[in-house]
C-alpha cells in the first residue's frame, strides 16, 4: 500500500537512523509497505550498512549523482513497472528525517479518509524541537529577487517572507497549502500518473515546487501538524557548501523561466549578478581591513564561483 523513497548521498549515519524510524512508525500499524533507497554513489560504505543491516530495503545503486528529482524518478519507473506490488501512496523521504511516533500511519490514515488530497506532509522539526517552515504559497515573480539572496540576508523577516512562508498561519492548525518542502511528502499514487514524475532538469532545489504546482491540480495539498518528522536539514547539500548556492539560484533561474518566461528569468540573473558583484566587492574590501580574514576568503570564493556560473558561456538562461 505505501512506498517509501529515499534518495541518499553519503548519509550514512543518518539514513541508518531513518529507516530504523521509519519501521519503528509502521511497526504495529498493519500497513503494508515497502522501502526503496536510490544512492547517488555515496563513498561512506551506505550501500553496504543497507544491504547487510535492512536486508528488506531494496537498494537501487544509481552509479552516479542523480539529484534528488532524477534519483526519485529511477525508483518511481521500477515502482510503477512492477506488477507484483501496486502501491496507493508514495512518500518521498529524506534521509536526513526521523519519523516521530505514528507519524506515518497517520498520513495513509489521512489520504485514505480524503480521496480530495493528493498530498499530504507532516510538521517538520529541527533536532532541538523547534518548528521548521515548511508551508509554502507559490512564489510571486519578487520572490526571486529575495529568497536566498543577499536582499534577505540584510532584511530577513520582511513582509514578503513572512506571507511566502505562511508565517501569518498558525503551524499548529491542519490546512491547505500551495507546497510544502519535500523532506516528506506522501503523495497519492493517481495523483503521479496523471501529474507525471519530477522534473529531473532541477538537479536540486524547486523540484519539490515545480513537481507541487503540477501535481495540485490533482488534489489538494494539505499540512497535517500532528504528524511530526524531525529534519536534520541540508546534511548532504551542505558538503558542497559552494556548489550549493549555485545550485539553488541555478534551479530557481530555471523555474523562473518555466513559470513567467525569459524576461523575469533574464531579469532575476542581470540583478543576481550585480547583487553578488556588489557582495565581492564588500567582502573583499572587508579582507583588505584585516576583517576576519578566513570568512571572507571564503565568501569572496563564493561569490566568484557564483559569478562565474551566472555569466559563463550557455548560461543566460538556464
Amino acid at each position: 500500500m505505501l512506498a517509501i523513497i529515499i534518495v541518499s548521498w553519503n548519509v550514512r549515519t543518518l539514513i541508518d537512523r531513518c529507516i530504523a524510524t521509519v519501521q519503528a512508525s509502521l511497526a504495529d500499524s498493519g500497513i503494508d509497505y515497502r522501502i526503496m533507497v536510490v544512492d547517488n554513489a555515496s563513498t561512506d560504505g551506505t550501500t553496504v550498512l543497507l544491504r547487510t543491516r535492512y536486508p528488506g530495503v531494496e537498494v537501487i545503486e544509481a552509479g552516479r549523482n542523480l539529484g534528488f528529482a532524477g534519483g526519485n524518478n529511477l525508483a518511481l519507473r521500477r515502482l510503477f513497472a512492477r506488477n507484483d506490488w501496486n502501491a496507493r501512496y508514495v512518500l518521498l523521504l529524506n534521509p536526513d528525517t526521523e519519523v516521530i511516533g505514528d507519524a506515518l500511519p497517520q498520513m495513509v490514515r489521512y489520504l485514505e479518509t480524503h480521496p480530495e488530497v493528493a498530498v499530504v506532509g507532516p510538521r517538520l522539526r529541527y533536532p532541538d524541537g523547534t518548528v521548521q517552515s515548511s508551508r509554502r504559497r507559490f512564489p510571486t515573480p519578487g520572490v526571486f529577487f529575495w529568497e536566498s539572496t543577499p536582499l534577505e540576508w540584510r532584511w530577513t523577516n520582511n513582509p514578503w517572507v513572512q506571507y511566502y512562508r505562511c508565517a501569518d498561519l498558525p503551524d499548529n492548525r491542519e490546512q491547505a497549502v500551495d507546497w510544502l518542502v519535500g523532506a516528506a511528502l506522501m503523495v497519492r499514487r493517481s495523483a503521479i500518473e496523471r501529474a507525471g514524475l519530477l522534473d529531473a532538469g532541477f538537479l536540486l532545489y524547486s523540484e519539490e515546487l515545480e513537481w507541487q504546482q503540477r501535481l495540485k491540480a490533482y488534489g489538494r495539498i494539505t499540512y497535517l501538524p500532528t504528524a511530526e518528522i524531525v529534519h536534520h536539514e541540508g546534511r548532504s547539500s551542505e558538503q558542497i557548501p559552494i556548489r550549493r548556492l549555485i545550485l539553488f539560484h541555478r534551479s530557481r533561474l530555471r523555474y523562473a523561466r518555466v513559470r513567467y518566461g525569459d524576461r523575469l528569468a533574464q531579469a532575476v540573473r542581470m540583478f543576481l549578478l550585480a547583487a553578488y558583484t556588489a557582495e565581492l566587492l564588500i567582502e573583499s574590501g572587508k579582507w583588505l581591513l584585516g576583517h576576519r580574514r578566513d570568512l571572507r576568503a571564503r565568501r569572496v570564493a563564493a561569490c566568484f564561483a557564483l559569478l562565474r556560473a551566472l555569466s559563463g558561456p550557455g548560461n543566460e538562461v538556464w
